[in-house]
Order: structure tokens, then sequence, then C-alpha cells
């Protein structure tokens, strides 16, 4: 059944089914045993720090975590539930139809049935912590505002807020308002899902000079778009679900050349190449 996804869609590359606990349960051929191993690893933490991040696309009573894709500039990643316990990853190269792939996957997703799943450990949804609202109390406490954030956020219909975080994981600077707290709480969680992204790239593809270049993670009440930075930082930003993610994703990237005023010296470089 995972053989469909690389024999019908077009660009397509590899598909692996595990579980939450991060053990494969299945994969297409021409894939080795370490590597099914390795991004099944990859794929559980991914998912995990992806329903943690939640509270930062907004709030709501239905968080429900929906997808995953990581994009390199050699290829993509996407990662879906499959079932109360388990995931599907597919990856595929740069010119794949996306709507084609996550179609198919949602296809093999209902094929695959419950004797294919496993009850998970913890479910992230059920207990979802909750933010409390900026106070006059913390006026002193935000974070530096970054103009081009907050001109980012006011101008996309549905923009909530962004925070830019750099190579140690520390927040840098976030948009006008936004909760200390959640910036600093939501820093781990987005760093450790930018480091991931990038442990999965040979999954997209062999390419030695493949860069990752963001990762999108959509739920049902809002989306999360983590994006490269240059000397390992990343821009982290958060809007509504019927945003244009298009035109979001174009401005945060247009301006991620201004953000390196915001950054410690570019000591850490080499943490841009996988």
């Amino acid at each position: 059944m995972l053989e469909d996804i690389v024999n019908n869609v077009p660009s397509a590359r590899h598909a692996v089914l595990l579980s939450a606990d991060g053990l494969p349960r299945g994969a297409t051929a021409g894939m080795t045993a370490e590597g099914v191993n390795t991004i099944s690893a990859a794929m559980a933490g991914m998912q995990s720090l992806s329903r943690a991040t939640a509270p930062f696309a907004g709030q709501g009573q239905d968080r429900q975590w929906k997808q995953t894709v990581i994009e390199f500039s050699h290829g993509w990643i996407f990662l879906v539930a499959a079932g109360q316990g388990a995931y599907l990853a597919a990856a595929a190269a740069p010119d794949v139809d996306m709507q084609q792939i996550t179609f198919r996957m949602q296809q093999l997703v209902g094929r695959l049935g419950r004797e294919l799943t496993s009850p998970p450990r913890t479910v992230a949804e059920e207990q979802p912590r909750r933010w409390r609202s900026p106070s006059p109390e913390d006026s002193g406490q935000q974070r530096s505002s970054i103009p081009g954030l907050d001109e980012v956020v006011s101008q996309v219909p549905g923009a909530r807020h962004a925070v830019l975080l750099a190579a140690d994981g520390l927040p840098r600077g976030a948009t006008r308002g936004m909760d200390p707290d959640l910036a600093d709480t939501i820093a781990a969680a987005m760093t450790g899902m930018q480091s991931l992204s990038r442990a999965t790239a040979p999954f997209a593809g062999a390419d030695p000079d493949r860069q990752w270049l963001q990762t999108v993670v959509e739920f049902s009440h809002g989306w999360i778009f983590l994006i490269a930075a240059g000397h390992g930082a990343c821009l982290a930003a958060a809007a509504a679900h019927d945003t244009d993610i298009e035109d979001i994703t174009t401005r945060m990237h247009r301006l991620v050349p201004e953000l390196g005023q915001y950054l410690s010296a570019p000591a850490r470089e080499t943490a841009d190449q996988t």
C-alpha cells in the first residue's frame, strides 16, 4: 500500500509508516533499514513538537494538528496522522504536485486500517496549555519589537504574531504585544523542530548542496511557519487558518535579509549546512 504513493505520484520518492513511539511499521522499497529507523524516530519527534506548538497558532476549542510539511532546496517531506498512534511520512522532489501527493496520502490513510495502528502513549491535544493574555504589568517585559515583523503582521489579514530565534534558541525579538512567556516557551519547541527538519534532509533526496528552507505546520485553527533566517537562526510566525499562506510566507522570506542586525555575530554559520 505504501508503494501506491511512489508508483502513482510523479516525483514521489519514499514513504514510511511509523508509530508514535518512532518505531517503523513499513516503508517503500529502496530504503535502508538504518534510513527507515532514522526517519521514523525523527518524524515521531516532529509530530510531537508540532502538536506542542498549537497554542502559538492561536486560541480555540478545536486545535487539531493536521499535517507538517518540510521544504528543502532539493525536495519536500510530508507528515500526516494515519490513525490512532500512527503516522505517515512521504518524501518527494521539488517539482511534485503537492495537492496530488497529499490527496494520495489521505487516501492511503483510509486504506491502512486499524490493524496497522497502535494506541499512543500520550495525546498532546487532551491537555493543551492555556496561555495568558498580555497584561499591563508585562509592558516592561516585552521582547524588543522588530518593525519589519510588526509591518507584515499588520498588513496580512489573519497574521497573528512572529518571533525571531537565534542559533542558540533564544528569542531576539518579536511582534509588538506578544506574550513574553509564549515567546520564551515556544522557542524550545521551534528550535527542536528546526533541528529535526535539518536532520530529515536525506529522506527528501540525495543532494550535497541540500538546504532546509522552511517547515509549515497546519492546524484546524491556524498555521505556523518556521523559516530559515541564516546563521542557524529561524523566524517563526503564526496565522489564522484562512490566511493567505503564500502572501505571509513570501513577505517573511523577503524580510529575512533585514533580520541579521538582531542576531549575534555569525559564529555558527555552518549550522545552515546539513
